[in-house]
């Protein structure tokens, strides 16, 4: 995905059994990845109406514990963070001076090779300094990591990615610690999107397709077992639809986010040839739509690729100081009835990683995730703002695959009684930010309460339990 290696131009303008809602009772209708750029995808919704259809006796299968959709056990001072907007990649990471003109761009996001065996980039400029700086800059990092390319395609001189299915699978697991590895060494927090950048090969080699699937399969399961979010990248025509066409695949993890290469100057994420609208349809598409260019902004010229993303990006910690004139209490949820974990004195640095609402203290109902897992609130620490949330600093999520074949119904309240107003497809990520609970689904009582407020039940979501909470999600 480095300018280095752009695949032919002319090609590029080149856990569940299928099942129904159980709280629904009717069918549902379903609704509708690197080398540089990204693309808003739309959260395609349907009316209740639509999902109306003859009735059927329902079942109950016990939840199905392997691919496509494998759980997330995310770690407690881990969340997830999510940019939709233009973003640029280049090879070697700008100089920060260039990232601070830069924010006269239109860009907000930056694409950054930070690992790989394959990786041809010099990274002066890639430093733990440099992430925070880049962070407190407003900017969003969207981290690629350049590991073993297909046996069948990219460049000769390539290490490759083994046609021994075996051995493909352990590549997969190692290529994800290293990234888990390099991309802690440079300050990205557990709950971080990566994006194994994967060029063009060819479509009709069946074994070179299978060891490719199968180490994009152990990619993504040992980045989710350790608490991460699976991105790949690929050219839309020579990679992309082999994905998409495994998407539902019991053989194969299927990722979290896809980033397609494509340069028709079309920056949608929609429409895509060979991938189903309904596929990665929830904040999980990013697309690179423009090749190599000069682009100049704030008098610095950098010669960058230009991506459309609305998908998950690597998370920060942001520096900032307690505020009261006494001991600041950390808990271990946003209210003063958690347990109090540790105090920070006056003046002390806190790295924060999420803002999300809790027990109002004060004027604000906003608590700061801190990177050890605890929360304080707001009220007492140096952000922004005084009252709300504060930039650039993201809302805690915890994004977990939709396991239901069928979609899975996003209610208004947590329990079966309460009004559909959407469907989440299968395979899309169910954006959770608390917990309560609710009617019995299955095995469950547990309802999610998603970002945009509506609830969906855990039991067709894959996090670690199917029976009780998930940490390290608070309750809501």
């Amino acid at each position: 995905m480095s300018h280095a290696d752009h695949a032919d131009r002319t090609d590029l303008t080149r856990r569940k059994h299928r099942r129904r809602d159980p709280s629904q009772g009717t069918p549902y209708a379903l609704r509708g990845p690197a080398r540089r750029g990204l693309r808003l995808s739309t959260v395609i919704t349907f009316s209740t109406a639509a999902l109306l259809g003859a009735a059927t006796a329902l079942s109950f299968a016990p939840p199905a514990a392997a691919e496509p959709a494998t759980p997330v056990p995310y770690a407690a001072g881990a969340s997830a963070t999510r940019y939709s907007g233009l973003a640029f990649d280049t090879c070697t990471a700008p100089a920060l001076e260039a990232m601070r003109a830069w924010t006269a761009s239109p860009y907000r996001a930056v694409g950054v090779y930070f690992g790989g065996v394959n990786r041809t980039c010099a990274q002066p400029e890639l430093t733990p300094s440099w992430v925070a700086s880049v962070g407190a800059l407003k900017w969003r990092l969207l981290p690629i990591y350049k590991g073993l390319q297909p046996p069948c395609g990219a460049k000769p001189t390539d290490a490759k990615i083994s046609l021994v299915p075996a051995a493909a699978r352990s590549q997969g697991i190692a290529a994800a610690t290293d990234a888990i590895a390099k991309a802690k060494a440079l300050g990205m927090q557990p709950g971080s999107a990566f994006y194994n950048d994967i060029e063009f090969y060819s479509q009709t080699d069946s074994a070179c397709r299978t060891a490719v699937l199968t180490y994009l399969s152990s990619w993504t399961k040992e980045l989710h077992r350790l608490g991460y979010v699976s991105g790949v990248y690929m050219n839309l025509n020579l990679g992309a639809k082999q994905l998409s066409d495994v998407y539902a695949s019991t053989a194969y993890a299927r990722p979290d986010a896809l980033w397609v290469a494509r340069y028709d100057n079309v920056d949608s994420l929609r429409g895509w040839t060979g991938v189903a609208d309904s596929k990665w349809a929830v904040h999980q598409r990013a697309k690179q739509f423009r090749g190599d260019h000069n682009e100049t902004h704030g008098g610095t010229t950098i010669w960058i690729d230009s991506n459309r993303l609305d998908t998950p990006v690597a998370t920060l910690a942001y520096s900032y100081t307690v505020t009261s004139t006494t001991a600041l209490n950390a808990r271990t949820g946003p209210s003063g009835a958690y347990p109090i974990t540790r105090s920070h004195a006056p003046r002390a640095a806190l790295k924060v990683v999420c803002q999300t609402p809790g027990q109002k203290v004060g004027g604000t109902t906003v608590w700061n995730k801190l990177s050890d897992g605890s929360y304080v609130s707001d009220r007492y620490v140096s952000t922004p703002s005084a009252t709300g949330y504060s930039s650039p600093l993201p809302r805690c999520l915890y994004p977990y695959q939709v396991t239901a074949a069928g979609g899975l119904s996003e209610r208004t309240g947590p329990g079966a009684s309460h009004p559909a107003r959407a469907t989440l497809p299968n395979g899309s990520l169910a954006w959770v930010y608390c917990q309560r609970a609710g009617s019995k689904v299955g095995t469950t009582t547990v309802w999610n309460r998603l970002e945009n407020g509506r609830y969906a039940s855990d039991y067709y979501v894959a996090n670690p339990s199917n029976t009780t909470y998930s940490k390290p999600v608070p309750r809501c």
